[in-house]
């Protein structure tokens, strides 16, 4: 059926319907006007994102991919050795170096999920990600991101058991004990971030598709979303509390009783060596939860994204190289055991 065309109206037979031609008009006064507005009333799904990351600095790529590629390189050996070193030698079979090899398993995790992809869009023109896989990709990170917290409060929680209550130590925190703590710990990391995502991705996405980072973060994302509700930034904002802020204060209150353990150990070679066991783990713990203070802490990124962005290059790409520096060059026991496998090592190939 054929619409009539009136002047200033079209009208279709049999429907009863008239539109005013108006509608259909594209003058450029009414469209220099409110760019944003007819943005913001789009209503067409997107269906891929393109990630801004390094794109303002295009002369540095190729610098910033050597740069990040031998940081994960470094960073990816560290972890793995630590593991390695964990499982082959038996001095380390005891709670505090299962927990660390957590840790490690779980920073792996952690880079593998944004730093190859980064490293993909540095090299090529394209920088575009469906949205299931930016929903896979942000699930992942917050998942093993909010475990690493988790992880990081039950390594005090462990450090305050074996310097508070050094004779009950073996008999609360046995294997079966760490197992089950360690599944919990990634069971609540992953249940927050399916609670996340899901909020993110329930409604589709019309407000352009440039995500103003390397990779899907929450902030980034949701002001893409068709329907941000004050309701739901609240909600992930609440849930952010909880990890960040409440597992921080858990730390602290460990460490607390930590302090007041140590100052009453009579010798001075004594208060060290407690403290000393603690130490590579408060560097951890200062660098981790600060930067995730800085953007997660916040009902919305309403910073520099370019600012937000140099702090996610730090927590993405520099602090999961901290935790293999600190943890062989700082501990002694790793650092012995590290030597004895190689020396182990270097036997078998004779």
């Amino acid at each position: 059926m054929e619409p009539e065309w009136e002047k200033g109206t079209v009208h279709w037979p049999g429907s009863g319907l008239e539109h005013s031609t108006s509608a259909f008009q594209c003058g450029n006064q009414k469209t220099s006007q409110a760019p944003e507005k007819q943005l913001e009333n789009a209503t067409w799904p997107v269906t891929d994102f393109m990630l801004v990351g390094f794109s303002n600095l295009p002369d540095l790529r190729t610098t910033l991919f050597a740069l990040f590629f031998f940081t994960y390189l470094v960073t990816l050996s560290g972890n793995v050795t630590i593991i390695t070193i964990i499982h082959v030698d038996g001095t380390l079979h005891t709670p505090m170096y299962r927990f660390l090899a957590l840790l490690s398993l779980s920073e792996t995790c952690y880079t593998l999920v944004t730093i190859p992809n980064m490293l993909a869009h540095l090299l090529m023109e394209s920088q575009t990600i469906p949205v299931p896989g930016c929903r896979a990709q942000m699930f992942f990170f917050l998942g093993l991101g909010c475990s690493h917290c988790f992880l990081l409060t039950l390594m005090g929680y462990d450090r305050y058991v074996a310097i508070c209550h050094p004779l009950r130590y073996s008999m609360i925190i046995r294997s079966t004990v760490c197992l089950c703590l360690g599944a919990l710990v990634f069971f609540f990391g992953f249940s927050v971030a399916l609670i996340e995502t899901s909020l993110i991705f329930s409604a589709p996405f019309c407000r352009g598709d440039r995500v103003e980072h390397f990779f899907c973060d929450i902030a980034p994302v949701l002001k893409l979303s068709c329907a941000e509700s004050a309701s739901k930034v609240l909600a992930i904002f609440f849930l952010s509390i909880l990890v960040v802020l409440v597992s921080f204060l858990l730390i602290l209150l460990s460490y607390a009783f930590i302090v007041a353990a140590i100052v009453r150990i009579p010798s001075a070679a004594g208060r060290h060596k407690a403290f000393s066991t603690c130490t590579a783990h408060l560097t951890v713990v200062v660098v981790h939860f600060g930067c995730a203070s800085i953007i997660y802490l916040r009902p919305e990124s309403g910073g520099n994204p370019s600012q937000d962005r140099l702090v996610a290059v730090f927590y993405t790409v520099v602090t999961p190289l901290l935790n293999p520096v600190v943890y062989t060059l700082r501990n002694k026991e790793v650092r012995v055991a590290l030597r004895r496998t190689l020396v182990r090592s270097r036997g078998g190939f004779k």
